[in-house]
């Protein structure tokens, strides 16, 4: 049978390192506070003038140069575009050489990029296009206040990228099966209050807190734990894939305990499960790609393993996807310096 396959995969991760301790004074906490509490060690924050769409081009043009061949449709999942208006999708498409192509921005927060996945695989198999780019790119450092404790030392930023084509359900990369879902009635767990046309900073000056990114981070942990787990077990009983005999398991990279967690419930051995949260953070609707362009680069993962991808973010959205892992070398980039004039 036929399937969405993965041909190619890109990165980009800025290259500013901020280290644990340097946050220590600023934000009264600790090295050992925030690795115990989140399994961090270090994220990577963009300089000041670098974008979403910035980050989006390199790890985009990668997947391209991993794969060999173009794109003709351009899904790009973020929480933090360029500009509330125009989508950033369009500008990073004509920035990889992308004439004519169409491009959107999907917006699921840290689930974008398995919405990104499913909706490229359908646009595959309805003919629409026929080799779809998925990318997942965030400055998470933009929305964020840096004088919260509770998100500041979580967030990093990145971008990741892959290529799909057409192909068979055997072959390393194949995409078997979707599971996607949402519950609005608990959109405000995970939100910036204001600046929307609910709330447009016009009409009533915002307070410090509603301009930023917040999260109730107790209510948050239970339902990413509960979501993902019962996502997970239903996209396995689609494949009919004991759930150990997943060889390699990425969740994103949300909490190291919530990682665990999902693992823990899920029967899938300690050894399966990959991520490089305590390198990257959580990098939102980046983070599924660069964990596993950071497994394919260091681990040696064989082509064909058995995959379970799953994520968790704001609205609320949740998704995994089964797939054979990709027989491709991820291309690894770094944004370009912001022009000082």
């Amino acid at each position: 049978m036929s399937a969405s396959v993965i041909r190619g995969m890109g990165v980009c991760l800025p290259e500013r390192v901020v280290a644990n301790e340097d946050l220590e004074d600023r934000l009264q906490t600790s090295d050992t506070w925030i690795r115990t509490r989140t399994g961090i060690h270090r994220r990577r924050w963009v300089e000041p003038g670098t974008g979403t769409g910035d980050l989006a081009t390199v790890a985009g043009a990668g997947a391209l140069s991993s794969a060999g061949t173009d794109a003709d449709f351009v899904l790009l999942a973020t929480t933090t575009p360029d500009r509330p208006c125009p989508a950033t999708a369009p500008e990073v498409a004509a920035r990889i050489g992308l004439v004519d192509v169409p491009a959107v921005d999907i917006s699921a927060v840290c689930s974008g990029f398995v919405y990104g996945l499913a909706l490229a695989s359908s646009l595959i198999s309805s003919g629409v296009c026929a080799r779809p780019l998925v990318i997942g790119a965030e400055v998470y450092t933009s929305i964020i206040d840096p004088s919260d404790r509770g998100t500041a030392v979580i967030f990093g930023d990145g971008a990741g990228a892959v290529l799909l084509e057409q192909g068979d359900e055997e072959e390393p990369g194949a995409i078997r099966a979707f599971d996607l879902g949402s519950d609005g009635s608990n959109s405000d767990l995970i939100a910036i209050a204001a600046g929307g046309s609910r709330a447009p900073h016009r009409d009533v000056p915002a307070p410090k807190e509603d301009r930023y990114f917040r999260m109730q981070g107790h209510s948050v942990f239970a339902q990413a734990i509960q979501r993902m787990t019962s996502s997970c077990l239903s996209v396995l009983s689609r494949t009919g894939w004991p759930s150990q005999s997943v060889d390699v398991f990425i969740s994103h990279q949300a909490n190291q305990r919530i990682v665990d967690a999902v693992g823990d419930r899920l029967g899938v051995d300690a050894s399966h499960r990959f991520g490089n949260i305590a390198e990257v953070g959580n990098t939102a609707a980046a983070s599924l790609p660069l964990a596993m362009a950071d497994a394919a680069t260091r681990d040696g993962v064989e082509p064909g393993a058995r995959t379970l991808l799953t994520a968790f973010g704001g609205g609320l959205t949740w998704g995994s996807v089964a797939l054979n892992w990709p027989d491709v070398k991820p291309i690894h980039g770094v944004p370009a310096r912001p022009s000082s004039g």
